[in-house]
């Protein structure tokens, strides 16, 4: 192995323990000691490829939402899927995101921007480029159905986002129950889309 490589796996390494160290013990109790540890490699190299526990924060946080805007963004733009079937997709991505912890990681990093204001600002950014996704949904459902009442693309972006996140956050809570049926909320806008769709001539 090249030194070149070995340090892209060294680097990969870190993000995917700091990763596993913040799903199981949050922002508050990461500690780079332990990431290295779990990594496999010397603390040093925390330092060396992130210089401190907010750049490690930093490069997880960009590394987990260039995953996350790419398949978004795949999935927003393919022909082959009507909005419905992107709805249920969102919606299968959802139920894999929290299965898999990667909700809790990105909802630990977005708290961890209150306090810090370098955080906050590149969680800020993420967020809007994912909700600018949403709104060019929405352009293109307008596009197909004719506007949805007073409701601007911008405005159905803004409510969908947030119905998304809010749920997240919720379920991360225990929330999620037959009395508070969050996900199957979310669900069941895919059938009223998929009603639409259907009734379009």
């Amino acid at each position: 192995m090249n030194q070149k490589v070995a340090k892209l796996a060294a680097r990969d390494a870190l993000l995917e323990a700091a990763k596993s160290v913040l799903r199981e013990r949050g922002y508050a109790a990461l500690s780079t000691r332990e990431v290295a540890t779990v990594a496999g490699v010397p603390l040093s190299q925390i330092h060396y490829h992130f210089g401190s526990k907010q750049g490690l924060v930093l490069a997880l946080f960009e590394y987990l939402d260039a995953q996350l805007l790419d398949r978004q963004q795949a999935l927003y733009s393919d022909p082959a899927l009507g909005l419905a079937d992107q709805w249920d997709r969102a919606c299968a991505y959802l139920d894999d995101d929290l299965a898999s912890g990667y909700v809790r990681v990105m909802h630990e990093l977005a708290a961890a921007g209150w306090a810090d204001p370098v955080v906050g600002a590149v969680v800020r950014k993420s967020l809007e480029h994912w909700i600018g996704l949403v709104i060019e949904l929405a352009r293109r459902f307008e596009r197909q159905f004719g506007r949805l009442g007073p409701f601007t693309p911008e405005d159905i972006g803004a409510l969908v986002s947030n119905a998304f996140i809010g749920a997240e956050s919720l379920v991360l809570t225990g929330l999620d129950s037959p009395a508070i049926p969050l996900r199957e909320s979310l669900r069941r806008v895919g059938a009223l889309i998929r009603t639409l769709e259907r009734s379009k001539p």
